[in-house]
This record gives structure tokens, C-alpha cells and sequence, in this order.
């Protein structure tokens, strides 16, 4: 064999090599089984996270009803009532602890909370990393599904690997599933759209190719 055939046969070898790795390392990123198309908990309950807000009407007792955040601390501030924990609470739960505080000085107050503002948790919120158009944090709605989130984080990049895509799964232990973004989202596959759970981690690598 000459030298320019000898050559030759190497960088074939080489790039049969690389693409050989790439498949390997592809591979890897299919192997985790497809993620359920259903994944909602029917007994899903919305709790307040900081970053929240919530309207608080007293009856009868206007001067004590209106719209605060909840802290970074997780805690709210209203007139006669200071630094009540709110975190992790649904909003009648917060009511009646409203309603505890303030029977110290109004005789059987009844308060209604409302919120008006979710952010949520932080154990609840969907992240989205990688190459999405604007990675970012997203409240958890009950039903959310993958379609919703990409157009939340306004797609893809020209240099993701969308069907190579996986969530991670909080709520299961870390759990890790694939998913079909570029199915989904370029080919209108509607069979690659599954429901999100509270938690979920959205992870879009980069194409090699």
C-alpha cells in the first residue's frame, strides 16, 4: 500500500473513530427510558413560595384587607400581624392562621386569601437548562406539559440537540427521562408532549453534529 493510501485509510479509521465515540456518547443520551406521557397529580394543590403575592380580605375590616408579597424568607407582614410563615401553605391554610392571629384583637375574624401573583416554591419550580432560547425558572401549573415550557423559554437553539433532551425528575428520586423536543417542537410530533411534575429539571444538551 503507498503512502498516499496508507494516509488516506487512517483518516478514514480516525473519522470512523469519532463518529463511532459520538455514537457512543448519543447513545448514552437515549438510553434513559421515555418520559410518561401523564404525569399529574390529580390531588395537586397550589402552595405559596416566596416571590408570591397574595390579596388578604377581612371582612368587614377594610383597613386590614390588601395585597402583600411574600419575603424571600417565606413570610408575610400585615397591620396586626407580623412575620407570619407563609411558605408552603395553600391559601385557605394561610387564611386561618391569618384569622388565629388576628383573634387576639378583632372578635371571630373571617379572612379570605387569595393569590395573585405565583412563583411558587422553589422545590416546585420547572428549570430549564442548556440550549433553550432563554433558559430559565418557571412556576409549575397543574397539566403543564413539555410544549408549554418551550414556548415559555421561547424554543431551542440552532445548536441543540433536541431529541436528545432529558427531565430530571425531583420528585422521583433524581429519576432521569429522554424526551423528543425537536419532534415535538419542529415536527409537530404531538405523540413527544408529555405533562411536567412540580420540580422537574428540562436539560438540553448541545448537538456534537
Amino acid at each position: 500500500m503507498s503512502d498516499k493510501a496508507s494516509t488516506i485509510w487512517a483518516g478514514v479509521r480516525a473519522l470512523g473513530l469519532v463518529f463511532g465515540v459520538l455514537g457512543g456518547l448519543a447513545g448514552c443520551a437515549s438510553s434513559y427510558p421515555p418520559a410518561p406521557m401523564s404525569a399529574a397529580d390529580s390531588d395537586y394543590n397550589y402552595v405559596i413560595g416566596p416571590g408570591d403575592s397574595v390579596n388578604i380580605v377581612v371582612w368587614r375590616n377594610p383597613e386590614l384587607s390588601m395585597n402583600v408579597p411574600v419575603r424571600p424568607d417565606g413570610k408575610i407582614t400585615t397591620p396586626l400581624v407580623e412575620d407570619l410563615p407563609a411558605l408552603g401553605k395553600d391559601a385557605s391554610t394561610l387564611a386561618r392562621d391569618i384569622e388565629k392571629e388576628l383573634s387576639k384583637f378583632i372578635r371571630e375574624p373571617v379572612v379570605t386569601v387569595i393569590v395573585s401573583q405565583f412563583v411558587g416554591p422553589y422545590s416546585e419550580q420547572i428549570r430549564v437548562v442548556g440550549e433553550a432560547g432563554k433558559p430559565q425558572v418557571l412556576a409549575y401549573k397543574q397539566k403543564m406539559t413539555l410544549l408549554d415550557v418551550m414556548i415559555a423559554v421561547g424554543g431551542m437553539t440552532e445548536f441543540a440537540d433536541g431529541n436528545g433532551a432529558t427531565i430530571l425528575r425531583t420528585a422521583e428520586g433524581n429519576k432521569q427521562y429522554s424526551v423528543r423536543i425537536k419532534d415535538l417542537v419542529k415536527r409537530g410530533d404531538v405523540s413527544a408532549n408529555v405533562e411536567m411534575r412540580p420540580g422537574d429539571v428540562l436539560i438540553i444538551p448541545q448537538s456534537w453534529f
